[in-house]
């Protein structure tokens, strides 16, 4: 029925929430084209929505014969304008006189839509956090949208592809903070009334009363204001440093959002703290914070995170000699970078299938991610391109001198970063660095990208490098608290 040439574009299938059409999605990393086929003429034409422009994004819904969109063509936080659905494809004309429910805001996203045949959720990114905003179609211009409601200031709550009724007054979505188990809740959207449902059992006499997360910002380079969301045991909290571990990622607007996770007990019950730096290249203040940390800006990232560990070590949470950090994939990237820029910060950093040899990969076209990724990190073919990630690719500024512990990990069968990149890397830090500290360097035989499968595996992984950040910090002989 279709196929699409670019090869700069993926497709996805999906459908409209009301089941009224089959929605076909060419995406690029910064480019959308979306089709229409009614769902009942499967045989029929697939319409485009609106033909694809360079840099223009947008999702489709429907509702009564109205198409719903989010798009971004006032800005880069998105927009929602509803117009009728029997022209397509849509024009600039069209979308000109468009009724606009919602127009751009520079300090809140528009990620989102979960549509209703009585009401619509906006799943809303704003200040550090997500935030679910309830409309209703009756009374749209009579009142003002409702949030639902969390006691909690760090978290994350998504509705996506939770609601499969359309008819449903219920929106139903999931819930978990760096404190509270992955929840489930169902929001009667008449009401306003939160409604639990289920709350994943965490074994071993877990109680969430014992531990606190909370929210700091850091101070940029550049006057930003980062956030960083944290969580410690409050019986374990001293009014000293303590050992800390910041994990950070930022890149492709992806966002580091606040999850609970049962592994990381052993760690807090050790007494460690555990910290997220929300860094510019990801998604977590909105799509300009993306913009801001890719191409040219991408050292944005890095000092970033160098920013958030001064914080954290400023503000009394941690010292250098406590402080190690992890990343993997393009947060193995922001490892290597980090540890170039401030090797006297880190106690120790712990890279997952590292994206370090950044200018090789990307002059290497046969690579499965590369062509389609020059618009996320740029082309080194291009001179000026070519500057920037000279400028930070953790590989070409390795140099002599003294080097936190490092741990790099890989899999034989990564195919997104595949393993001569920290075998290089490695090889080549070993010929420079003067100090004593360990540089292991851990290559799993079996495994690609996402490390091993299965849950016992997948732990027996993760006890070995949590085995080597507990020597750092000198805890191996102590049991949780």
């Amino acid at each position: 029925m279709f196929e699409e040439k670019d090869e700069l574009f993926n497709l996805l299938l999906s459908r409209t929430a009301d089941h009224r059409y089959v929605v076909l999605t060419s995406q690029a990393k910064d480019t959308i084209e979306q089709r229409l086929l009614r769902a009942d003429a499967p045989l029929g034409r697939l319409e485009i929505v609106l033909p694809r422009h360079s840099g223009v994004e947008y999702r489709v819904e429907h509702r009564e014969g109205q198409l719903y969109l989010l798009i971004n063509d006032r800005g880069p936080n998105f927009r929602l304008v509803t117009l009728h659905a029997g022209r397509l494809p849509l024009n600039a004309a069209q979308l000109a006189q468009a009724r606009e429910l919602l127009a751009h805001n520079d300090s809140a996203m528009l990620e989102d839509l979960v549509m209703f045949r009585r009401h619509y959720v906006l799943q809303v990114r704003e200040g550090g956090s997500v935030k679910l905003r309830v409309f209703d179609h009756a009374r749209f211009s009579k009142n003002k949208p409702r949030d639902v409601a969390f006691s909690e200031p760090v978290y994350t709550a998504l509705a996506q592809g939770l609601n499969r009724e359309y008819d449903s007054g219920t929106l139903r979505l999931a819930y978990q903070s760096m404190t509270t188990p992955p929840s489930v809740y169902d929001y009667d959207l008449a009401k306003g009334a939160l409604t639990l449902r289920k709350v994943q059992p965490v074994l071993g006499g877990f109680d969430a009363k014992r531990y606190e997360s909370k929210r700091i910002w850091a101070t940029a380079k550049d006057g930003t204001r980062v956030p960083v969301s944290l969580v410690y045991a409050k019986d374990l909290r001293k009014s000293g440093s303590q050992p800390l571990l910041l994990q950070g990622y930022g890149s492709y607007g992806i966002s580091s959002d606040p999850r609970f996770s049962s592994a990381n007990l052993s760690l807090l019950d050790r007494g460690v703290i555990l910290a997220i730096a929300h860094i510019r290249g990801g998604g977590d203040l909105g799509r300009r914070w993306y913009l801001e940390g890719k191409l040219g800006k991408k050292m944005n990232t890095f000092t970033d995170f160098v920013a958030c560990a001064e914080a954290l070590v400023a503000q009394g949470y941690t010292e250098p000699s406590k402080l190690i950090i992890t990343g993997g994939s393009a947060g193995g990237l922001l490892m290597g970078a980090a540890i170039n820029l401030r090797p006297d910060l880190f106690k120790a950093v712990v890279m997952h299938v590292p994206f370090v040899d950044v200018i090789n990969t990307m002059l290497d076209e046969s690579l499965p991610l590369t062509t389609e990724e020059f618009i996320e990190w740029g082309n080194p073919k291009i001179a000026e391109q070519y500057a920037w990630m000279r400028a930070y690719s953790p590989y070409d500024n390795l140099k002599p001198g003294a080097y936190p512990a490092i741990l790099a990990r890989t899999g034989l069968n990564d195919s997104q970063v595949p393993y001569w990149e920290p075998a290089k890397y490695v090889a080549r830090l070993r010929t420079l660095k003067t100090d004593k500290n360990p540089l292991l360097f851990d290559v799993n035989m079996s495994v690609g990208h996402g490390g091993a499968s299965g849950r016992f595996d997948a732990l027996k992984e993760r006890a070995g490098y949590y085995a080597f950040m507990l020597q750092q910090w000198g805890l191996a002989g102590e049991g949780a608290k």
